[in-house]
């Protein structure tokens, strides 16, 4: 008769601890891949959407701006006035629309599609919204293994979140070879936690499942905040497919921008109805009307030293460079303040005297003696007249 080995006891509840801490650490571990996924996904989405639409987004603010701008010259209502304002302040300096329409042709002529059909190329780096399925498939393994919390000990923590470092760089710019590399690079080292057979070990995979129950309700808030973004919420609605989502989003755009240029030209009086289709004779000259009615104008050089001056641009154009001694009554707010204005002839200004006509018109019909300062602070700076900022520095015309 062969002597058999004792079998040898273990603790019901230490194995089913081991075994439900070994699933919690599976299921966090895939849900915090999943979730640096996700993130990435959202940064690079943001990324390109900066680049490729914001300068799309920014022109369709100006494009507002300036037909409001043109409906409050055309009437001077307050009412009108106001709106242009506040259109005004949501506005930046943007490129010029016909560049951003060439630049778009020649992205598409490089690519040898229609003017009409084709659309504009995302930024080279990184060149795509989602890394590819091997960088993924990479990156998901080398997170596994080389997570911080899968080790208790401080210098392999440190050690760890330093290589992952490495990981998320490559992985943000879906560079499977570099992720190759390091996953060849890597080697797991031994883990603090106490040995199987430790006295210690039972209290340890208590405390383990705790911290890991709370990870898992961390990490799906963390993926839930990150869905709930705007950037989360465009994404959802192409995750298959981003970078073509942001194509179509580009060519909505330029379509709405080419309206808002076609009602300012009209606003402007640019526009002229094809001949013919309003009754008259087609040899007969057609008149048009322009933006702003006759107003008192003068040149910046000409304005007299003791002028009273009305700055009517905003505080961080004013705090940049501004005449000394003017009064400044940002545009939005000069209907409200207009009994801080004196009764002397005013002499108005803004960056390039858009701003400042739609002033003189307003205060013309209420009777007031108001001149636009032609061409602005930057005409004021070209024919070197003062200025002062007010940090005190050199000024300069924002």
């Amino acid at each position: 008769m062969t002597a058999q080995s004792p079998v040898r006891w273990t603790d019901p509840e230490q194995q089913e601890l081991e075994e439900r801490v070994a699933a919690a650490e599976l299921a966090w571990l895939s849900m915090d891949v999943d979730v640096q996924t996700l993130r990435v996904e959202i940064d690079n989405f943001a990324l390109i959407h900066h680049q490729l639409l914001g300068p799309l987004y920014a022109r369709l603010d100006e494009l507002d701006a300036l037909v409001a701008e043109a409906v409050a010259a055309t009437t001077g209502l307050p009412e009108d006035v106001r709106r242009a304002a506040e259109a005004r302040q949501q506005v930046e300096e943007l490129p010029d629309l016909d560049a951003l329409f060439d630049s778009v042709q020649s992205v598409r002529e490089q690519h040898g599609g229609p003017a009409d059909e084709a659309v504009p190329a995302p930024p080279a780096a990184p060149a795509k919204v989602r890394p590819g399925r091997e960088a993924q498939r990479i990156y998901r393994d080398l997170v596994r293994r080389a997570h911080p919390d899968l080790t208790t000990d401080p210098a392999e923590q440190q050690r760890r979140a330093a290589f992952l470092v490495r990981v998320n760089e490559a992985y943000a710019f879906g560079d499977a070879g570099a992720l190759a590399g390091l996953a060849a690079e890597w080697s797991t080292a031994p883990e603090a936690a106490p040995a199987p057979d430790a006295p210690d070990r039972l209290e340890w995979l208590r405390r383990r499942l705790e911290w890991l129950t709370a990870k898992i309700a961390e990490t799906a808030a963390e993926q839930v905040r990150l869905e709930r973004t705007p950037m989360g919420q465009l994404l959802a609605l192409a995750p298959q497919d981003p970078d073509g989502l942001l194509e179509q989003l580009a060519e909505e755009l330029l379509a709405k921008a080419a309206d808002r240029q076609a009602e300012l030209a009209r606003l402007l009086g640019d526009h002229r109805p094809p001949v013919g289709d309003n009754g008259t004779d087609p040899n007969e000259p057609q008149e048009t009307q322009t933006m702003f009615p006759q107003i008192p104008s003068a040149d910046a050089a000409a304005v007299p030293a003791d002028a009273v001056l009305l700055d009517v641009r905003e505080q961080d154009e004013w705090d940049a460079g501004h005449v000394d001694g003017a009064l400044h009554i940002p545009l939005g707010q000069v209907i409200a303040r207009l009994g801080e204005l004196p009764d002397d002839k005013l002499y108005v200004l803004c960056r390039v005297g858009g701003r400042s006509a739609q002033v003189v018109q307003y205060l013309v019909q209420q009777g007031r003696d108001a001149v636009n300062v032609d061409g602005g602070m930057y005409a004021w700076e070209g024919a070197g007249r003062p200025m002062v900022s007010s940090s005190g520095q050199d000024a300069y015309v924002l």
